[in-house]
C-alpha cells in the first residue's frame, strides 16, 4: 500500500509540473503585458524598466523555476494589472465558483437520477423517449447558448430571476456566501442550471445503463420470483446497487465543473475564478492565468488521487494492478 501511495503522489507531482510548464510555454505567446500596462506615450526606457521590475527580462528557465519554487510555498506572485497578491484574489473568488459548482452538482443528481431510473424501467413510454431526446439536446448545446437562452426566457421575458451577478452576499470569516440571502439564492439558480445541464445528461445516461444491467442480474430475478413489489425492487435493490459509479463519476466531475465554469461565469458575469481568468487573459495577466491553471490542475489531481486510493482500499487487487 505504501508503494502504491508513493507512486500515486509521484504521478500527481509530475502532472502538476507538466501543467505549469505547458502553461508557461503558452503564455509566452499570448502577448506582452508591458504593452498593455503602459500607454502609447511611454518611452522604451520605461518599458524596459517595467519589464525588469516584473522579471520578464530574465530567461524562461529562470522565470519558470522561480514560479515553481514560489508556488510550492503558496506564493503565486503579484497581479500585473491589479498589483495585488494573486492567491488572495483567487481565494476571494473561490467561494463564488465553489457554491456554483456545488449547487449545479446537487441539481444534476436530483434531476438526473430520477430521469435515469424512469428511462430504464419505462423504456417503451413516450415520456422516457422524450427524456432521451432531451438529453441529446442537453449534451449537444454549448454552455454559452444554454446560458443566453435561460437569460432570455427567465430574465428578459418572464423576469423571474436576475440576469447577472451574485446578488447580496454574507461574509463568514474569509468565506463569502450568497446562499443565506434571498437575492443570492435567486441569482445562483440560472447559472447553476446552465452549468448542470451537461452533468444531468451524464448522470441520467449512467444511471440508465447501470439500472438496465442490474435489472438483468440473477438477484433481481430471484426478488421478482419471491413476489417482492416492483417499487421495492427498483428503488431499494436495483437503484442502491447502481449508485456507486454515479457517486464516483460525480466526484471526479467536480473538477471539470470548476474548470469549465468559466464559460457560465462569463455569460452570467458571476464573480468567480473563471471570470477572473477570462479577465486575466484579456490583459495578459500571466501570474493569474498560471495560478488559475495550477489550482484547477491541483483540484483534478487531488480528486483523482482520492478516488484511486479509495478504490485501492476497497479492492486490494488494484494496488498491484500497475506493477
Amino acid at each position: 500500500m505504501l508503494a502504491f501511495l508513493i507512486k500515486r503522489f509521484a504521478n500527481a507531482i509530475f502532472v502538476m509540473l507538466s501543467v505549469s510548464f505547458i502553461a508557461f510555454m503558452i503564455f509566452r505567446f499570448v502577448g506582452d503585458p508591458v504593452e498593455l500596462m503602459l500607454n502609447e506615450q511611454a518611452t522604451q526606457a520605461q518599458r524596459d524598466d517595467l519589464r525588469a521590475k516584473l522579471g520578464l527580462d530574465r530567461p524562461f528557465a529562470i522565470q519558470y523555476g522561480t514560479f515553481v519554487a514560489n508556488a510550492a510555498k503558496g506564493d503565486f506572485g503579484i497581479s500585473f494589472r491589479n498589483q495585488q497578491d494573486v492567491l488572495a484574489m483567487i481565494a476571494e473568488r473561490f467561494p463564488a465558483t465553489f457554491e456554483l459548482v456545488i449547487v449545479a452538482t446537487i441539481i444534476s443528481l436530483v434531476v438526473g437520477i430520477p430521469m435515469g431510473v424512469i428511462t430504464a424501467i419505462r423504456r417503451q413510454t413516450w415520456y422516457a423517449e422524450a427524456m432521451q431526446f432531451t438529453s441529446i439536446i442537453g449534451i449537444s448545446l454549448p454552455s454559452f447558448v444554454v446560458g443566453i437562452g435561460l437569460i432570455l426566457i427567465f430574465s428578459v421575458w418572464l423576469g423571474w430571476f436576475p440576469a447577472f451577478g451574485r446578488g447580496e452576499t454574507v461574509q463568514i470569516g474569509w468565506w463569502s456566501t450568497g446562499l443565506l440571502t434571498q437575492s443570492g439564492r435567486m441569482s445562483i439558480i440560472l447559472p447553476a442550471l446552465s452549468l448542470s445541464l451537461f452533468q444531468i445528461t451524464l448522470v441520467m445516461r449512467l444511471v440508465r445503463a447501470e439500472m438496465l444491467e442490474v435489472l438483468r442480474s440473477d438477484f433481481i430475478k430471484f426478488a421478482r420470483a419471491r413476489g417482492i413489489p416492483a417499487r421495492a425492487i427498483h428503488f431499494r435493490h436495483a437503484l442502491r446497487n447502481c449508485l456507486m459509479p454515479v457517486v464516483t463519476m460525480t466526484a471526479m466531475q467536480i473538477g471539470g465543473l470548476i474548470a469549465f465554469a468559466l464559460v457560465t461565469e462569463t455569460v452570467f458575469q458571476w464573480p468567480g475564478m473563471g471570470l477572473l481568468f477570462i479577465q486575466a487573459v484579456t490583459f495578459v495577466d500571466v501570474p493569474i492565468m498560471a495560478a488559475y491553471l495550477c489550482i484547477v490542475a491541483l483540484i483534478f489531481v487531488l480528486l483523482n488521487t482520492i478516488v484511486d486510493v479509495t478504490y485501492a482500499v476497497i479492492d486490494p487487487r488494484l494496488r498491484g494492478a500497475d506493477n
